[in-house]
């Protein structure tokens, strides 16, 4: 709520400054109760850094600030429809009731009372903005916060690190490697069975996927099936989206207003007689996406392997998988490794002295390969020292009350670190539906649009906003 706050007052307080010496502002007679606003909005933003601090651990502060949005998104309301009813009295509009001569002449009773009444209930709403905004400024939370705080804008500096979606750096610890052998050899072992199913079940966040991805990814592998799928598949996803996906993933082009069974047909026609080797990951949340939707075209004369991620057990059993392999959460010391890898470091010995530290951050994290790998990014921009890793240990603690679980406290305490520059670009990608690829050039063009995008001396806005797109990517959130 915070970040959007931010965008908010400052452009509210922006609009504010552009619009009091609006001829469309002067006419309605509002320019002095405008000005009020202002100085009012331009106080709260002092306080604004404050208030993000202490939103999280306090119910009264996160209220506060509800109601702040609130009557700002009205301000800015107003602002449209004052200068929308200005714009209209004024002598040269073309659908203004007055004319050039004084005011009312010529014109009927009513048009005159209609004008008059303009000014009335603009000022009117004013007022009482100002007056609401006036009781928000004078409420006993606000009293509290410190005017003198100021953003965390140490923020971590774009590495520009530009990775495929089946690339999976930092793996650490014995375990996924003998797993990943493991069903690398029963895949192969089985590849000349007809639609052979295997399921990788697991928490989530405990590195189903990325198991998944090393496998698919292996030499072997690919060798030894003439076509591969990788599809993700969100919880609630589209029959239609997800065909095209098969088969834009195995180089068949497709027409627009196809049908599901047009798509299926054509799929089946496909890979008839060819081996195939297809993952449907991201958890898969519903049997049908296999029963109902893939198993016409991927049917019993084709020889292949169906690879699923799942974290729900049943599901395996819906589809008719052969075999499962059950990810445990990761042990704690090559959780620690994964700590400090994740943070580029090379040896442990730079970081030995946190290793305590350490090691409870990973019992924190739940032993969740995704929930450390999040942590590390936010730890990647504190110092190195003991003070620091405990400050913010307390931090981790401290959000239990507001969040449900450790991948979700990760992830949110990654994303409370960001500056408030990345925080609204970050929520704008919210906007997206799950598992859609968000292209750099299409996000970055939106985020200027929206004004997100402050302009440096000596550097393009459009830089600026890739590495605004690269700075979350290095913070693991897009």
């Amino acid at each position: 709520m915070a970040a959007i706050l931010e965008s908010l007052l400052g452009s509210c307080a922006s609009k504010l400054q552009n619009i009091i010496t609006d001829e469309a502002i002067l006419i309605l007679g509002v320019e002095e109760d405008l000005r009020e606003v202002l100085q009012r909005v331009e106080l709260i933003q002092c306080c604004r850094y404050d208030a993000e601090k202490r939103r999280t651990k306090e119910l009264a502060v996160n209220n506060w600030l509800g109601q702040l949005r609130d009557v700002i998104y009205d301000v800015d309301e107003i602002l449209d429809v004052a200068r929308c009813k200005g714009s209209k009295l004024l002598p040269d509009d073309p659908s203004s009731s007055s004319s050039n001569a004084a005011a009312c002449k010529g014109l009927s009773v009513s048009s005159c009372f209609c004008n008059i009444w303009s000014r009335r209930d603009v000022a009117v709403r004013i007022r009482s903005l100002n007056k609401k905004i006036e009781n928000i400024s004078k409420d006993k939370i606000f009293l509290t916060f410190n005017s003198s705080a100021q953003p965390n804008e140490s923020g971590p500096t774009s590495k520009l690190i530009r990775s495929s979606n089946l690339v999976e750096p930092n793996l650490v610890g014995k375990e996924i490697i003998h797993s990943s052998r493991k069903l690398v050899d029963l895949v192969l072992a089985n590849k000349e069975k007809k639609s052979y199913k295997l399921a990788v079940v697991g928490t989530g966040g405990v590195g189903k996927t990325t198991l998944a991805q090393k496998v698919y990814n292996d030499q072997k592998i690919k060798g030894s099936f003439r076509m591969h799928a990788w599809i993700c598949v969100s919880q609630d996803y589209s029959e239609v989206t997800l065909l095209k996906e098969v088969l834009r993933n195995i180089g068949v082009h497709h027409e627009q207003g196809e049908t599901i069974a047009e798509l299926q047909k054509k799929l089946a026609e496909t890979i008839e007689g060819k081996s195939f080797f297809l993952v449907l990951d991201d958890d898969v949340w519903h049997s049908n996406v296999w029963t109902d939707l893939l198993r016409p075209a991927f049917h019993e004369t084709n020889v292949g392997i169906i690879l699923v991620t799942t974290r729900d057990g049943q599901i395996t059993k819906r589809i008719g998988v052969h075999h499962t392999h059950q990810v445990d959460l990761m042990e704690v010391e090559v959780g620690w490794e994964l700590l400090w890898k994740s943070m580029n470091i090379e040896k442990e010995k730079e970081v030995h002295n946190l290793r305590e530290t350490g090691i409870e951050i990973v019992h924190k994290c739940g032993r969740l390969p995704l929930a450390i790998k999040v942590t590390a990014s936010a730890l990647s921009s504190r110092k190195l020292t003991e003070n620091e890793w405990k400050r913010y240990l307390g931090r981790f603690i401290g959000s239990q009350s507001i969040l449900l679980d450790e991948i979700e406290e990760a992830l949110y305490l990654s994303y409370d670190e960001l500056p408030p520059r990345l925080k609204q670009c970050f929520l704008y990608c919210a906007l997206y539906i799950e598992d859609s690829v968000i292209e750099c050039d299409e996000v970055t063009w939106l985020w200027i649009a929206e004004g997100f995008i402050e302009e440096q001396q000596g550097q393009l806005i459009e830089d600026m906003a890739e590495e605004y797109y690269h700075d979350l990517i290095h913070q693991n959130l897009l």
